[in-house]
């Protein structure tokens, strides 16, 4: 169990890290970018686009256009990956419930997605009771990652400082916007990679099981004189 004065509060991101729903936004991202005119392939737009809000994929997405988005594409794209995941069911990532049943420090969800999502996602996966009253968005803030904004105000509302906050990622924008807020960054790499990940500044870990006792070890660094 990690129970430790100095580590505060644990903030996950939530697809990719608890909810395995990124391959379904994915193929819908690049569905509607092809028809846009934009050829571009699912494993480029996962690296380019993974951890950013809506309003800054759009306007990655209207500089390579040379133009504006079509009014109500992103809403559109919002509904189609929606029901996507409806539709596609969903798992927890592997590990994710055990893991959470042994971190007793308090814990939040700081997403680029909307709430609709987050609680759709969270929902299906039997996670939302968890995160209950507990879950920031991008929405709520004057810039998504890799910004602090998000960060910061999750570490606000949950009455934790900056310093005490370790964040959950699996993204290079989510890790750049933890470390501009002053928290420690773990990145989750499901694969063998995490280079990128740790080129941003992150403890990269591979096995959400292993969460815990590293942020056991973060919690003994704080202890030492």
């Amino acid at each position: 169990m990690i129970q430790d004065l100095n580590l505060e509060l644990v903030i996950f991101d939530c697809d990719g890290v608890l909810v395995d729903s990124e391959s379904a936004s994915n193929r819908v991202f690049v569905e509607e970018l092809r028809g846009l005119g934009l050829d571009i392939e699912s494993e480029e737009a996962s690296r380019r686009f993974t951890g950013l809000s809506m309003t800054s994929c759009m306007e990655i997405v209207s500089e390579q256009l040379g133009r504006a988005v079509p009014e109500g594409f992103a809403e559109r794209m919002r509904s189609r990956t929606l029901a996507a995941i409806r539709e596609g069911g969903l798992d927890p990532i592997e590990g994710v419930p055990e893991m959470l049943c042994r971190i007793d420090v308090p814990i939040c969800v700081a997403s680029s997605g909307e709430h609709e999502k987050m609680r759709l996602t969270l929902g299906l996966t039997g996670l939302l009771e968890r995160f209950e009253g507990r879950m920031f968005s991008a929405t709520e803030v004057p810039r998504g990652k890799p910004h602090p904004d998000l960060f910061l105000l999750a570490a606000r509302r949950m009455n934790a400082r900056p310093a005490g906050c370790a964040v959950v990622e699996d993204s290079v924008p989510g890790v750049l916007g933890a470390r501009a807020a002053g928290m420690t960054a773990f990145g989750y790499a499901s694969g063998d990679g995490g280079g990128e990940l740790a080129s941003a500044g992150a403890r990269v870990f591979h096995d959400m099981t292993e969460l815990p006792d590293l942020l056991g070890r973060l919690a003994a660094e704080g202890k030492r004189p």
